[in-house]
C-alpha cells in the first residue's frame, strides 16, 4: 500500500478554482478496477489536504511525477480539457534515457492505444514529441555488449497527448527511459537500482504553461524534482547543466 502523503509544500499554484500539485512518483491519479490492493490516489490525498473534492484535468502516469492540474469547477474542467485537446497547453518534461541522443530532434510517430486500452477498431493517431539534450554522462558500469553505459538528461516537449506517448516515443528511437518497466530496458533499470539506489521512472512533468480561461492571463507552473531524481542529477554531475538550461529554456 502506498504510504505517500501530500503536504502544503506540494501545492505549486492555487486560485479560487484551480490547483496545481507536484504529484509524487508512484501515486495513481485515479483508482483502478483491476488492482486488488488499491493504493491511495492523488485525488484522495488532495481531498484530504484541501477538505473538498477536486477533478483531475489531465493525465499523468502512476510512475511519473510533476505538475498535475486539478479543479473544483466542472466548467473550468471542461474549458482547460478542451485547451489540452486543442494543443494550447505547453508542457515540458525532464527525463533520463539510455544512450546519448542527438542534441535535439522531433519524433513524429503515430501511436495505437496501449494494449490494455485497445479495441478491435483502434487506429494509430498522430503523436509528436520534441526533445532537447541537456547533459549526458558515460559511467564505468558495463551493460553487455558494451563495457560502459551512457545516459542522457533530456527535456521532452509533447505536442500531442497520447497515452504513454513519451515513454513509447523514446523506445521508438531506442533511447528507452530509465526506470520504465513497461517500455524500457531491464538491464539499465537494474543497474540504476543496484548501483544508484534509484527505484523510480525518471520522467518528471517539469512545467506547464497556459492561459487562465477565467482571468485571461498566462499561468506558468514549475515543479521541483523529488529526492530520488535529484540524487541522480547530483551523482552524474548534471547540476550546472540543468541550472543553465532551466535559466534559459522557453516552452
Amino acid at each position: 500500500m502506498n504510504q505517500t502523503v501530500l503536504n502544503r509544500d506540494d501545492v505549486l499554484f492555487r486560485n479560487q478554482q484551480l490547483l496545481a500539485i507536484n504529484k509524487p512518483a508512484g501515486v495513481p491519479v485515479h483508482g483502478s478496477k483491476i488492482l486488488e490492493d488499491q493504493p491511495r490516489t492523488l485525488l484522495t490525498m488532495v481531498h484530504e489536504l484541501e477538505g473538498s473534492p477536486v477533478h483531475a484535468i489531465h493525465r499523468l502516469d502512476r510512475p511519473t511525477s510533476g505538475v498535475m492540474l486539478l479543479t473544483s469547477s466542472r466548467l473550468l474542467l471542461r474549458k482547460i480539457s478542451q485547451a489540452f485537446e486543442k494543443r494550447q497547453i505547453k508542457k515540458c518534461y525532464l527525463a533520463v534515457a539510455r544512450g546519448w541522443t542527438e542534441p535535439r530532434g522531433t519524433i513524429s510517430h503515430a501511436l495505437l492505444p496501449p494494449k490494455d486500452d485497445r479495441k478491435a477498431h483502434s487506429v494509430a493517431r498522430e503523436a509528436v514529441t520534441r526533445f532537447e539534450q541537456i547533459a549526458n554522462v558515460e559511467t564505468p558500469y558495463a551493460v553487455p555488449p558494451y563495457s560502459t553505459s551512457r545516459y542522457t538528461l533530456l527535456a521532452l516537449y509533447p505536442e500531442t497527448g497520447r497515452r504513454h506517448q513519451l515513454r513509447r516515443h523514446m523506445k521508438h528511437i531506442s533511447h528507452h527511459l530509465i526506470g520504465d518497466t513497461t517500455y524500457g530496458r531491464g538491464e539499465h533499470n537494474r543497474l540504476f537500482r543496484d548501483e544508484f539506489d534509484c527505484h523510480r521512472l525518471l520522467l518528471h512533468a517539469w512545467a506547464l504553461e497556459f492561459e487562465d480561461p477565467e482571468a485571461g492571463h498566462l499561468i506558468r507552473v514549475q515543479a521541483p524534482l523529488d529526492r530520488a531524481f535529484g540524487a541522480i542529477i547530483k551523482q552524474f554531475g548534471w547540476e550546472n547543466a540543468l541550472d543553465s538550461w532551466a535559466g534559459s529554456y522557453r516552452l
